[in-house]
């Protein structure tokens, strides 16, 4: 567990400064900077919502809440598909590419500072391992079941009920992260000890 309480902190104290650096130079929450990241990497600095949403961390209505947010900053902008009259692109703006070009020096110098340059090249490379291997983990229709079932069962609501209102919230896929980081522990603890007082090798 000393792994895993340690991946936490991290993880805390890696959302917080990432938040208050993209704010403080580019304006952006940490969710619409990887949005504007991803967009950049794909051809065209475009891609359909339903493949954005397959690939981001917030869950679908998070996503379209902050693409219109970045929408309304002229950040991105949508477009309907030319090959699909019901699919929806978002396109990456150039007011877009350039805040990405505001945020990423500083962000690069976050993640060094606060994760990098405390590991030395062999806790890096376990702990890209391992999170490689922990991301393919799937959440099984089992699971979902289950989890449900007590959600419902300590809220007295009924078990159909219960899945249209934590999609309406955003929920669902926090579950479904949460189910899927209790199943990464034991992993993490063989493969990608982090040590947070560790000094890079010379």
């Amino acid at each position: 567990m000393a792994a895993w309480l340690a991946f936490l902190e991290v993880s805390h104290r890696l959302d917080r400064v990432i938040e208050a650096q993209l704010k403080r130079d580019a304006g952006l929450s940490h969710p619409q900077y990887e949005i504007l990241t991803r967009l950049e990497s794909a051809d065209g600095g475009q891609l359909r919502m339903s493949e954005l949403a397959d690939v981001i961390t917030v869950s679908r209505s998070g996503l379209t809440y902050q693409i219109t947010q970045l929408e309304q900053a002229g950040l991105v902008r949508r477009e309907k598909c030319p090959s699909d009259e019901r699919g929806v692109l978002a396109v990456l703006t150039d007011a877009g590419r350039a805040a990405l070009s505001r945020a990423a020096p500083g962000h690069v110098q976050v993640v060094r500072r606060y994760l990098l340059d405390a590991l030395t090249p062999a806790q890096r490379s376990a702990l890209a391992e391992g999170l490689a291997t922990a991301e393919q983990i799937d959440v099984s229709e089992e699971d979902m079941e289950k989890e449900i079932a007590a959600v419902a069962e300590r809220s007295g609501e009924s078990a159909t009920a219960v899945p249209a209102r934590l999609t309406k919230q955003g929920a669902l896929d926090r579950m479904k992260s949460k189910l899927r980081s209790d199943k990464t522990i034991e992993l993490l603890c063989r493969t990608a000890r982090i040590e947070t007082t560790a000094k890079r090798e010379e």
